[in-house]
């Protein structure tokens, strides 16, 4: 919809040998191999990925810092915040947080209409893209609150980020 289409490449890794026996036979009867231009975008994309992922973290750290005194927000998590339970596991392995916050809405109602009333986000579940992307978890049978949303920073300049994401939130209603 967005005129972007995105390539969407893994890797699995475990030390459970059941695990990568099971991934193994999936990938085997699903014939996941991918194809020469895919494979050439995703090795073009690895040239910039470094850049993408420090300008992604950063914005993650600013956002995640301004919804912690959102009056919408409740039960935010990012590994980042010195109040986040994982917060001193991730500084110990992690050298940056990620880009991936989560937190909760007060319905599913207001979760979604953040989601879609926001200029600067698209209703995904592929996340780690160059645009900030959003989910509501509940739709998809996770046990959560159905106000709980999964927001996936993405490249936009951080300060035009936050304005979109805080009129979305602000258009909800605390």
């Amino acid at each position: 919809p967005n005129g972007h289409s995105d390539v969407l490449f893994g890797h699995v890794a475990s030390r459970n040998a059941d695990i990568i026996a099971a991934v193994s036979g999936w990938r085997e009867t699903s014939g996941g191999i991918p194809g020469p231009f895919e494979a050439w975008l995703v090795h073009r994309g690895l040239e910039t990925l470094d850049v993408r992922f420090d300008r992604m973290c950063s914005s993650a750290e600013v956002i995640a810092r301004r919804l912690e005194s959102h009056r919408a927000i409740s039960g935010l998590r990012f590994p980042g915040l010195v109040g986040d339970p994982s917060h001193n596991l991730a500084r110990a392995q992690m050298e940056r947080f990620g880009f991936l916050i989560s937190f909760v809405l007060a319905s599913e109602d207001k979760a979604e209409d953040f989601i879609n009333n926001c200029l600067l986000m698209q209703a995904a579940t592929s996340f780690g893209g160059v645009h900030t992307s959003a989910e509501r978890r509940a739709k998809r049978g996770d046990a959560v609150p159905p106000g709980f949303v999964r927001l996936s920073v993405g490249c936009e300049p951080v300060e035009e980020l936050w304005q979109a994401i805080e009129a979305s939130l602000d258009g909800i209603g605390g």
